[in-house]
């Protein structure tokens, strides 16, 4: 269909506008039947414990994700305007890539398989070439080198005169943000163990990335992208404008998504389970706050009560008391209110 058929880009032409594309159809109809027949396999061979319900539900939005960013409408304009360009872009390496890793296609695998499946898939997930490509400085300089390298050079002037370039560049979207997220916010059995700290930072570093790639295209004076513009209908905006509007959708729908993922590691990391109780190291450092706090009045208050003869609260046998408990907790709260909060005698 040609572009001037078009009819204005908009909410409905996104939901009813629909093209088929077999590659694509292809890929997520085999790995949605793949991964529903190891779900299927996991919750026969281990009732007790199928696979978890709420990961299935998030790759196979993944694999939705996919579906409607390239078949739907906007699949259809994304070679007439370059806003519905960074839209599918945003899609396919922000969105669809970490619900596809959260749902931990490759564990999966390991669950559902037996031998010799099991043992090729866990030498291929431990293997060289695996490690190399899961090594999260190389996710991250992918993952950026794509951002800048198809949007401020002239690579989109080839995407929108070459349908196999541009079904190219919606697989390596895919490739590089998968990769990017593997490791920082995947659990699948691969050789790097990344710390929260580390994973919050290869998060942060790619905000000014999408924030300077979408500034220089909101502020750029000509019209970078002339193919583009031969092929821009007659209801849509001057490429200018239309750029800038892109520019605008990276910078702030970028800083956005990665901002959320930032927040969801952090989550994870505040409830991160250690062999002191399963309390995270958020709640630890509360607790150890909250002894010394209280701790500290009441050696002040045992020296004043031995000094007035009044009887003294047990410690424990290591001379310090347990605040573990949420009676002695609560109850050594309240004494310490009461003691602020006593009046002065003049």
């Amino acid at each position: 269909m040609g572009s001037q058929q078009l009819p204005p880009f908009g909410l409905v032409q996104v939901v009813t506008r629909w093209q088929f594309a077999p590659v694509v159809t292809g890929f997520v109809v085999v790995a949605a039947g793949l991964y529903l027949w190891g779900v299927l396999r996991v919750r026969r061979r281990h009732p007790a414990r199928p696979w978890p319900l709420w990961r299935t539900g998030l790759f196979l939005g993944g694999l939705a994700v996919v579906v409607i960013a390239t078949q739907s409408g906007i699949g259809s304009y994304d070679d007439v305007l370059f806003t519905d360009h960074m839209i599918q872009h945003l899609l396919l390496i922000m969105v669809a890539p970490p619900l596809l890793v959260v749902g931990q296609p490759a564990t999966l695998l390991l669950h559902a398989s037996r031998n010799p499946l099991h043992t090729w898939a866990k030498k291929a997930l431990r293997s060289r070439v695996m490690t190399a490509i899961t090594w999260p400085p190389f996710g991250a300089a992918l993952y950026l080198s794509v951002i800048v390298g198809t949007h401020l050079t002239s690579f989109m002037n080839l995407v929108l005169t070459n349908g196999a370039v541009h079904d190219g560049e919606h697989a390596l979207y895919l490739v590089a943000g998968y990769l990017y997220f593997l490791p920082l916010i995947g659990r699948e059995p691969i050789r790097w163990r990344v710390s929260y700290p580390s994973r919050i930072f290869l998060l942060f570093i790619a905000m000014p990335v999408d924030a300077f790639t979408g500034l220089i295209l909101g502020s750029d004076s000509s019209n970078p992208f002339p193919a583009l513009a031969r092929l821009r209908p007659s209801w849509a905006p001057s490429p200018i404008d239309d750029v800038h509007t892109g520019g605008a959708v990276m910078w702030v729908g970028g800083a956005g998504i990665m901002f959320a993922l930032v927040l969801a590691v952090f989550f994870a990391w505040s409830r991160e389970t250690r062999s002191d109780g399963g309390l995270g190291w958020l709640e630890v450092a509360r607790r150890a706050n909250f002894a010394t706090l209280v701790s500290s009045h009441r050696d002040a208050s045992a020296t004043g009560s031995a000094a007035d003869g009044a009887p003294q609260r047990p410690v424990s046998a290591s001379g310090t008391e347990s605040v573990d408990d949420d009676d002695e907790q609560l109850a050594a709260y309240n004494d310490f209110l009461a003691r602020i909060n006593k009046p002065r005698q003049p």
